[in-house]
């Protein structure tokens, strides 16, 4: 019996995720797509079918996991601590980032390439952080002169640093944190100018 080509398809692309989750774990975003095509079993023309460009294969691993961050955003704009909803998401996408080498780069890069196909999912995850940065800022608790883009690239520059070798596994926490002091309005002035 012979496998109907839509269903053949289907596994293919399976197949070539897997290959790219494992192959990007290992080498970074910047691992060879020809050894990726190998370790699914498939040629590298099987693999430009599926995903015409290195930024299309990303995209596809990563785009539920934008949606999950674009979400998170839009349920913690509830919270009753917008300074501290911020850091969570903060650090909830820096700890995304940080699931693949280059990978920190490769979203900055999005944010600024409207032609790129990992674009519309950062967008949309940057302005649900937005939202989340504005509510921070017009509680007074985080500075009001930050754009959502700063913030963004300063919790990618982190997952960037926690990447490295010899880190501490506490690292991304503890420059997150540092960083988020930075950020802050210090309580004085909240109170002071309540």
């Amino acid at each position: 019996m012979t496998v109907a080509p839509r269903a053949d398809a289907e596994r293919n692309r399976e197949l070539l995720l897997g290959a790219a989750r494992a192959a990007f774990a290992e080498h970074g975003t910047d691992a060879s797509l020809r050894d990726v095509a190998r370790r699914a079993g498939v040629g590298i023309g099987t693999l430009y079918r599926h995903f015409p460009t290195r930024e299309a294969l990303v995209e596809a691993l990563l785009d539920c996991n934008f949606d999950d961050l674009r979400d998170r955003a839009e349920r913690l704009l509830t919270s009753p601590a917008p300074h501290e909803a911020l850091l969570t998401w903060l650090a909830e996408l820096a700890a995304e980032a940080r699931t693949y080498q280059g990978l920190p780069q490769s979203i900055l890069a999005a944010l600024d390439d409207e032609q790129s196909e990992l674009h519309v999912s950062c967008a949309a995850m940057r302005a649900a952080g937005a939202r989340l940065l504005r509510r921070a800022q017009d509680a007074g608790r985080v500075r009001a002169d930050l754009s959502v883009y700063e913030v963004i690239s300063l919790a990618l520059g982190l997952a960037w640093a926690a990447q490295q070798p010899g880190g501490s596994s506490d690292l991304m926490g503890r420059l997150l944190s540092t960083a988020m002091y930075g950020l802050t309005v210090p309580e004085r002035s909240v109170s002071a100018g309540s």
